[in-house]
């Protein structure tokens, strides 16, 4: 052993250590079982080499950019937002982009028909105590 290897951890190495256990466990590399007590090796560790024992046989480092997973459902939503935004500025006539009749009319359309659709689940009262459709 070196004396690298006896140098005390710290928190932030074994926050790492146990974030990259658990991607590993989610990788599929690991089993439940066996994340559970390499994770409690690694909280319990007081030096580096038993931080490197509870991670060996595991790729090294921290994953290039941004996971699929992690990003989950929020790029979806900011690109609806924008495009419903740039659609009612389009039907208002503030956008900068000239607008055909048709495109304008089918827009109004929507936007007509999805109001009437939340009036009308209101007035039935689905939407706020989520009852099962009754016959009044």
């Amino acid at each position: 052993m070196t004396a690298e290897d006896r140098v005390r951890c710290s928190d932030a190495e074994r926050d790492a250590a146990a974030r990259t256990l658990q991607r590993a466990a989610a990788e599929g590399r690991l089993p439940l079982a066996e994340t559970e007590e390499r994770t409690a090796a690694v909280y319990g560790a007081r030096y580096r080499d038993e931080i490197r024992a509870a991670l060996s046989e595991l790729p090294a480092g921290e994953p290039a950019g941004p996971s699929a997973a992690a990003a989950g459902w929020t790029p979806v939503l900011l690109l609806t937002g924008k495009q419903l935004l740039a659609e009612v500025a389009l039907l208002a006539g503030h956008a900068s982009v000239p607008v055909n009749r048709r495109r304008r009319v089918v827009l109004a359309a929507l936007l007509a028909l999805g109001i009437v659709c939340m009036t009308l689940m209101a007035v039935h009262g689905i939407v706020g105590d989520g009852h099962e459709f009754e016959r009044h």
